[in-house]
């Protein structure tokens, strides 16, 4: 079945808002949780669960439509791949950038109907899931360097590990939305307590972006630049890697 360029590109939209719902939703709803001492670990677990699950729903749905990117730099990597075509790699991004605009959007919106909620929207530095480095955008004040270093790591390994389950010689290409997923998860767990964990642009961007609107806070929107840059480069040497790592492509050994 051959899917026409604009229905890609809604798919890409939809798809990323149903991502951007999913951990969106999960950050602020549960910012009112009061579980002793366990609170931080409990809430860290709900959050990756949530966006875990809901990227292997959303690439269920739109997989075949698409190819279920939801993230600028999965779409840069697959174009390394050579697995897209250049000409739909701005549409792709614009459609990923305004579907987790209005998903962000759309939790406010909720979250305005509960006035504790709303107040941690309003008065929280991290407000509705926004991410950063150092003093104010990190939870335990990771610094640029580590910051950098981390979305470059979990970036590629969340790029490599689409490129490779998405593969149509793949034997379990058929799971490879529970595959990613279960990085993603991965990379959550890991990654929120230094910087919220992004790995994708749109992500970050998007709660970055309201945020000054809705508590007034820009800090967000000027550390916005490490959350392109860095995912972007660990998506470059993914799609590098998965190049030359293709059959017949390497080097035989005894060459």
């Amino acid at each position: 079945m051959a899917w026409t360029p604009v229905q890609k590109y809604i798919a890409e939209f939809l798809g990323t808002f149903g991502l951007l719902f999913s951990v969106t939703g999960a950050v602020v709803f549960t910012s009112t949780a009061t579980l002793a001492g366990t609170e931080p670990l409990v809430r860290i677990t709900l959050i990756s669960l949530s966006i875990g699950f809901g990227l292997t729903a959303m690439i269920y749905a739109f997989g075949d439509v698409s190819g279920a990117h939801f993230n600028p730099a999965v779409t840069i990597g697959v174009l390394l791949a050579g697995r897209m075509k250049t000409r739909d790699v701005i549409p792709y991004i614009v459609a990923q950038i305004f579907g987790a605009i209005v998903a962000v959007g759309a939790v406010a919106g909720i979250a305005y109907g509960s006035s504790p909620v709303w107040n941690g929207v309003t008065s929280s530095p991290f407000g509705l899931g926004a991410q950063g480095y150092s003093g104010t955008g990190s939870p335990y004040t990771f610094s640029i360097p580590s910051v950098f270093l981390l979305e470059v790591v979990i970036t590629f390994l969340l790029v490599l590990t689409i490129l490779y389950a998405t593969r149509s010689e793949g034997f379990a290409k058929n799971l490879a939305p529970l595959g990613i997923g279960l990085v993603l998860l991965m990379i959550n767990l890991v990654a929120i307590p230094v910087d919220g964990a992004s790995a994708n642009p749109a992500r970050s961007f998007a709660p970055a972006l309201l945020g000054v609107g809705f508590n007034g806070q820009s800090w967000a929107l000027q550390q916005n630049w490490i959350f392109w840059v860095a995912p972007i480069i660990g998506a470059i040497v993914a799609g590098m890697v998965e190049r030359y790592l293709r059959p017949g492509v390497a080097p035989h050994p005894s060459e």
